[in-house]
């Protein structure tokens, strides 16, 4: 049928042009009349339920229509000859057609945004919601879309459409903070008729000013609050300080229709919530339809959305909460009082406890390499190793919560997870390493490879590295010199040998010199002789973290384990801190020295945080520990740990972390050695992957460790909102161990931070 010909027999309109318009769920055109008039034809097909939509969505309009007389911020639904607002149209696939005026203006996606149209936006949807809050329509509050921000988790089961495993791992970490803040909380909000869909393009503005919100097709029936949500979630895209932005949207909003504090607690979560279901939607739908010309497009208005949800992911959820709070009229959040929380601390724990700053930081949130302390202030995390692909990563935390709602029990039973994990692991390590011991942390996992070794050697003595650190037990306490020759410390007890630690900074022979590690060996064999075969074991860290980060000479390993091996010892690798991809160009740290140690104890980063460790050994070495007394850990090795930590080695492979750990580390190294010129108080920049140190010292020519400047560099980062740890003999060393899915932009924060702060403590 022809169109002017369809309008004419129908509305009597004398069409002059009839031009096709973008659309989503209908075909569009833009119709001029002789008379100068504008419309916009709209054809539909026969969808589901579809009738009752439209005789829903024509009934809001006409509400709203009569409540904005003067500005017409709505479109107006015409009527045939035979005053029917919805006509059969059967052609071409279609089944309905209706037209709606045409308003005018300029898409808000187009327009110079300014804080005052902003606030108009503000203005005019608090005045739409009002004109609904009390609209009940049958068809809209029983149908249920995807669109509809309280089903946002329908489109969480498209999250494997997005490859991206660090954009992937944002929609993820948004839909899990949803399901546990915001799911249990929706039957208790205020609920309305809402558009549903105020997003950019549904928009019309003319300068400062609201002219137009069009395409009603997404109209719920949900929280109150998800219209504001969905509103900002696009009104804050592109924007250099959102929370400004949301600010004077919020006040614009209240003075027309109250939000309640509920509400506005709900507001940070719900936010990126909308952003995850936009950017997931987009990606399954260009899977489905790889040859979609239109693909390109949605993938280029999607980086808007991503942007802000790493922007989002930056901003603490107090300090978000605490913007609308003020926008919206209601005092700021009490911040916790540090003096008397302190003071509750010591009053519940023993002395021997501390505290990493001076003024202790109370937390409350953290998410992959930031954390969210009380007070509203976000700290980019730069030195907890332990979760090790990121704070509270999903995926981690749902394998941990599924595992714990199925079955949790001990190794003495069988269960799947255990062979699965298990098998994973130990795809990892070379082929000899093929037995598993589980433990519940690093401490009992080295007090377990002592254990093992003198059994299986018959031997006694242990070999330990100067200023080495593996663990909290008596064992571990015995055999880590960081602890027995530090304050508090027994000293070094008669089994015990200690090897000194290379000092390639201040020694003899540096890192890079072809003899540092033959010349450094030979102090070590000539004890290891001293001692001929009375040594059950060696071990050692692959880099000595808590000495300073201390990178240990090429072939160093390789000559002292043959020494070690030749009098009757087994080789030990604590890789408690430097595994699981950190090193960057490898998995492990043991093999950055071209050997394969006998044992391997790994903890810490294993489970994310989730307290687990292992021992790791041959087969032959297992088998003489099976002596009679039976291995049993309570909770070594349970479903729910074997879960996690087949999670956390999932999210290692898909997240490609181990060479974000190389790029990201390399970088950092090449960019603190970029500033090192500038300061002769930066004695050295060492390590490997995402495991660094810097060493501050008073000068080039001594070396002389600089204890209180790396303390003030310490606290003066931490008031910067970044975190790091001071180590090594003198606590003269910066520790950077941040979780592996560091960036190239939080590296940046860190050099021009750290270079500010040496040019004004040394001005």
């Amino acid at each position: 049928m022809n169109l002017k010909a369809f309008l004419k027999n129908e509305y009597n309109l004398e069409v002059i042009s009839c031009n096709a318009m973008s659309g989503y769920a209908s075909s569009n055109y833009k119709i001029e009349t002789l008379e100068g008039k504008k419309y916009v034809l709209k054809l539909h097909k026969n969808e589901h339920n579809i009738f009752e939509r439209l005789e829903a969505e024509h009934r809001i309009l006409s509400i709203l229509r009569k409540s904005f007389p003067n500005s017409k911020i709505v479109q107006n639904v015409l009527k045939n000859k035979n005053e029917a607002t919805i006509l059969s149209f059967k052609e071409n696939g279609f089944a309905y057609a209706r037209v709606i005026s045409y308003l005018e203006g300029i898409f808000y996606a187009k327009n110079k945004q300014k804080y005052n149209l902003v606030a108009d936006l503000g203005y005019k949807l608090a005045q739409l919601n009002n004109l609904l809050l009390n609209f009940r329509n049958a068809y809209i509050e029983t149908n249920r879309h995807e669109w509809d921000l309280q089903n946002a988790l329908w489109s969480k089961t498209h999250l494997s459409a997005i490859k991206d495993g660090n954009k992937r791992k944002l929609a993820h970490h948004f839909f899990l903070q949803f399901q546990e803040k915001v799911l249990s909380e929706i039957p208790q909000l205020r609920h309305a008729t809402l558009h549903g869909d105020i997003n950019d393009w549904n928009i019309l503005c003319k300068e400062d000013k609201i002219t137009g919100i069009i395409d009603f097709g997404d109209t719920c029936y949900s929280p109150l609050i998800n219209e504001i949500a969905i509103a900002l979630a696009y009104i804050l895209m592109n924007k250099s300080n959102p929370l400004e932005w949301a600010f004077h949207f919020l006040e614009a909003y209240h003075k027309v229709l109250p939000l309640k504090e509920k509400e506005l607690h709900l507001l940070y979560w719900l936010i990126p919530t909308r952003l995850a279901v936009s950017v997931c939607q987009s990606a399954y739908n260009v899977q489905q339809n790889p040859n979609n010309p239109d693909n390109e497009y949605i993938q280029i208005s999607e980086k808007p959305a991503w942007n802000l949800l790493e922007k989002w992911i930056e901003i603490n959820p107090i300090c978000a909460e605490n913007y609308f709070r003020k926008a919206c009229g209601f005092e700021p959040l009490k911040p916790p009082n540090i003096e008397v929380e302190t003071k509750q601390r010591w009053q519940y724990l023993g002395a021997a406890y501390s505290l990493t700053f001076k003024q202790a930081i109370k937390m409350e949130q953290s998410a992959f390499q930031y954390m969210y302390a009380q007070n509203g202030i976000t700290y980019l995390d730069c030195y907890n190793n332990i979760p090790q692909v990121g704070h509270a990563h999903p995926a981690v935390v749902e394998a941990g919560q599924k595992q714990m709602a199925k079955l949790n029990t001990n190794s003495r039973y069988l269960y799947d997870i255990m062979h699965q994990y298990s098998e994973k692991l130990l795809s990892k390590f070379p082929n000899k390493l093929n037995k598993i011991f589980y433990t519940t942390s690093g401490s009992e996992a080295t007090d377990l490879a002592i254990r093992i070794a003198q059994t299986y050697t018959q031997k006694q003595k242990i070999l330990v590295m100067q200023n080495g650190y593996h663990g909290h037990t008596n064992m571990g306490i015995d055999i880590s010199d960081y602890k027995f020759s530090g304050k508090g410390g027994n000293g070094q007890k008669n089994h015990i040998l200690k090897a000194e630690m290379p000092d390639t900074l201040r020694g003899k022979y540096a890192f890079d010199d072809e003899n540092a590690g033959k010349y450094y060996a030979q102090q070590v064999i000539d004890l290891i002789h001293t001692n001929q075969a009375n040594i059950s074991s060696f071990i050692c860290e692959p880099i000595i973290g808590c000495g300073g980060q201390v990178c240990l000479p090429p072939n160093y390993w390789q000559y002292i384990y043959k020494a070690i091996r030749d009098q009757g010892g087994v080789c030990i690798s604590d890789e408690v801190q430097v595994g699981f991809g950190r090193m960057g160009r490898t998995f492990w740290g043991f093999e950055l020295h071209n050997v394969v140690p006998d044992i391997v104890t790994i903890g810490k980063p294993m489970g994310n945080g989730h307290p687990m460790g292992a021992v790791i050994t041959t087969t032959e070495i297992a088998n003489a520990f099976a002596n009679g007394m039976e291995y049993f850990s309570s909770f070594g090795g349970n479903p729910v740990s074997c879960a996690i930590g087949k999670a956390v080695l999932e999210v290692i492979e898909l997240d490609n972390l181990q060479e974000n750990s190389l790029k990201v580390g390399n970088y950092f190294k090449q960019e603190l050695k970029k500033i090192q010129p500038k300061y002769k108080q930066i004695g050295d920049i060492r390590g490997e992957g995402l495991f660094l140190g810097i060493e501050i010292v008073t000068n080039k020519e001594t070396f002389k460790q600089n204890t209180a400047l790396a303390k003030q560099i310490k606290e003066r980062l931490k008031e910067s909102g970044i975190l790091v740890g001071t180590d090594g003999p003198k606590n003269s060393v910066i520790k950077i161990k941040p979780p592996l899915c560091f960036t190239y932009a939080n590296v940046d924060r860190f050099v021009s931070c750290l270079d500010n702060i040496l040019k004004n403590e040394l001005a």
